[in-house]
């Protein structure tokens, strides 16, 4: 998403050729729509472009203070792209940690 975000701002000037990659985002910019080179490399949402991205931020923020801080004392279920596995793991460690 960076990457793509610069490369588009560098063919705006002139500086990189446009493929269609990067014209897909730079059309989903200005639609406010997901560019499906994106969704191939990301978790699934039916957000609109500005959203996603409000969303995309706060889960980099989630994980990123998880990572600096430690284990936060609620978890964001939702913010998980594959919950499921989360929970399992939850689940084996309690296990683990009462001898069930």
């Amino acid at each position: 998403v960076r990457s793509s975000l610069a490369d588009v701002g560098k063919a705006v000037q002139g500086l990189v050729v446009m493929d269609h990659n990067l014209d897909e985002v730079a059309t989903g910019i200005l639609r406010n729509t997901r560019p499906s080179y994106w969704m191939k490399v990301s978790y699934p949402s039916l957000k609109p472009l500005s959203s996603y991205v409000a969303d995309l931020v706060a889960r980099i923020n989630f994980f990123s203070s998880w990572n600096e801080d430690g284990h936060p004392p609620t978890y964001w279920i939702s913010g998980f792209y594959f919950t499921q596995s989360f929970l399992t793991g939850q689940l084996q460690n309690f296990a683990r940690k009462f001898n069930l």
